[in-house]
């Protein structure tokens, strides 16, 4: 089975970092720097998973990720961000991402692509309740 990865991130070395990353389990993978140009590339590429920074020129992430969520509503976006503050991971939840990481501990992100499902943010959002 082909896992394919959508890497929406504006920094360049960080959307690098990612597919290094990622392509050691993921067997293909696509990069864009903004938002908008995340659901041309969503459209086109059908991918299994799409990483999505949050602060980002243009349409941001939590933007993207409902746009996204909207139009293909099997789509399973990864928050990946430096904002650590649970206001902005409840807004990720509401816009419809599985999980959201810290662009500092990448690790979980590896393991998500490799097939497991890990927690989801709805998940763990319940289990604080």
């Amino acid at each position: 089975m082909t896992m394919k990865l959508l890497i929406v991130e504006d920094s360049a070395p960080m959307r690098e970092m990612i597919r290094l990353m990622a392509l050691s389990e993921a067997d293909e993978a696509r990069e864009c720097a903004d938002g908008e140009s995340s659901l041309l590339a969503y459209a086109e590429f059908q991918p299994d998973w799409v990483t999505m920074d949050l602060s980002m020129p243009g349409m941001d992430g939590l933007t993207a990720t409902r746009r996204l969520k909207e139009r293909y509503p099997d789509a399973r976006v990864v928050v990946v961000t430096q904002h650590g503050e649970r206001s902005m991971r409840e807004a990720a939840l509401e816009a419809g991402a599985a999980h959201y990481f810290l662009k500092d501990n990448l690790r979980e992100l590896r393991a998500l692509v490799r097939g497991g499902t890990g927690t989801t943010l709805a998940s763990r959002a319940n289990s604080r309740k």
